[in-house]
């Protein structure tokens, strides 16, 4: 790897943050607050949140060739992104509802999974196109502790804000906008455009589902980001209900994704020495066996479950660490187009997360669970099914896929 790359690697670290600062953490907490805030339902913001993601079904793909297209641009297209994800984050948490909430609930969200979408799929691609086929397990390593570090920041951030005021979540979206600022900055002069962008990527659609591999990995994608996706939505809402322990819920978000981010340089590590599919399936096992004991935890269960989310912790590093970078290689040994594939990626990312929120939260509520109420004996057990039996359930699946996977063929038996 040449001096200059390895020189920009902090730049795709902080960037990296950022981006993890706007994606699941406001799956956390977006919820929680326009139920605290304004009254909504679950199966409201459920609903809402799955009709968010459908718009994503056309979106995300679009935002692909739009990347591709605008690639010649260099930072600029970039730098609208960060702007629209900016007034988005900050008409969510700093604006009161002007109108609906439900309605003001989407239409910021809109904005700030649009922008949030558009420079992911950006900056993926641009990681594809800078770093090769050779590099990407090296980039993966800052990359994803950067956007693990990120996610750690932006749990922990209203717990700690509260402490200084009465409107954390205000604080955190300004906050959010003055950061995403400087990430843009470290980032302006590391975007680049390899080789002319075709007028027409019909034909790049055509070719990426016509490569077996990638379509395997894009439905993993899905069934393996469903676990953390069921889990993240109902975090908030077990730690204060099940465990009874509401405050506690900052410490322990910040311990599941800080162990995530310290574990990825470990997995990737491994990944070096031992087939893929081997440390994969090792971390998704371990996954299971640590977080099946969560179904059965009551009133005041905080140390165990502190356990429980270091361990799980620790398995999403693998998830997050060695699946890009195993996706990123592939689209390069087959050219397909970095844009599209992670256009496609990130929508298959965020379908599981929709489907979490459409399927588990409703569910939950239809069982007897209540928000912020003395709830049944029934409506807590509901409530421990959705958050742990769901999840060990869909990552059983998940290992099943990875199962039927050969990636040895995109691997050469190695990363």
């Amino acid at each position: 790897m040449s001096d200059p790359l390895r020189a920009s690697l902090p730049s795709y670290a902080f960037f990296a943050s950022l981006l993890g600062m706007a994606g699941l953490p406001i799956y956390i907490h977006a919820p929680k607050f326009f139920v605290d805030t304004y009254g909504l339902t679950l199966a409201t913001l459920g609903f809402a949140l799955f009709a968010l993601r459908l718009i994503d079904f056309v979106q995300d793909p679009l935002f692909g060739r739009l990347a591709a297209r605008s690639a010649h641009l260099r930072a600029w297209p970039a730098w609208i992104g960060g702007g629209v994800m900016s007034l988005g984050m900050i008409g969510l948490f700093h604006v009161s509802a002007p109108i609906s909430p439900v309605l003001w609930f989407c239409l910021t969200l809109t904005l700030v999974f649009s922008g949030f979408s558009f420079l992911s799929i950006k900056f993926y691609a641009q990681g594809v196109v800078a770093f090769g086929e050779a590099g990407q397990l090296h980039l993966a390593r800052w990359r994803e502790t950067g956007n693990l570090l990120g996610v750690c920041i932006a749990a922990i951030a209203p717990t700690l804000l509260l402490t200084v005021s009465d409107r954390p979540f205000s604080m955190f979206s300004i906050g959010f906008a003055i950061l995403l600022f400087f990430a843009l900055l470290a980032m302006h002069a590391q975007w680049q455009h390899k080789g002319d962008v075709e007028a027409d990527n019909s034909s790049g659609f055509q070719a990426l589902f016509k490569d077996h591999m990638v379509r395997q990995m894009l439905f993993l994608a899905v069934l393996n980001t469903a676990p953390v996706a069921v889990s993240s939505t109902l975090f908030l809402f077990f730690v204060e209900s099940r465990l009874g322990q509401p405050d506690a819920a900052g410490p322990l978000l910040i311990l599941f994704f800080l162990a995530a981010a310290c574990s990825a340089p470990i997995w990737t590590a491994l990944a070096h020495r031992f087939k893929i599919k081997r440390v994969l399936l090792s971390a998704m096992s371990l996954a299971i066996a640590s977080f099946a004991y969560a179904f059965f935890l009551g009133q005041g269960d905080v140390s165990v479950f502190a356990l429980i989310c270091f361990a799980s912790g620790m398995t999403l590093g693998a998830d997050l660490a060695l699946l890009p970078a195993i996706f990123a290689k592939r689209l390069v040994q087959s050219g397909n187009s970095a844009e599209l594939g992670f256009g496609f990626w990130n929508f298959a990312s965020k379908l599981s997360l929709a489907l979490a929120a459409v399927l588990v939260l409703p569910l939950v509520e239809f069982y007897g669970f209540r928000v912020g109420q003395d709830n049944s004996e029934q409506g807590l057990w509901a409530l421990s099914f959705g958050y742990a039996a769901i999840p060990c359930f869909l990552k059983v699946v998940a290992i099943l896929m990875v199962l039927k996977i050969e990636f040895e063929d995109a691997e050469h038996a190695r990363l």
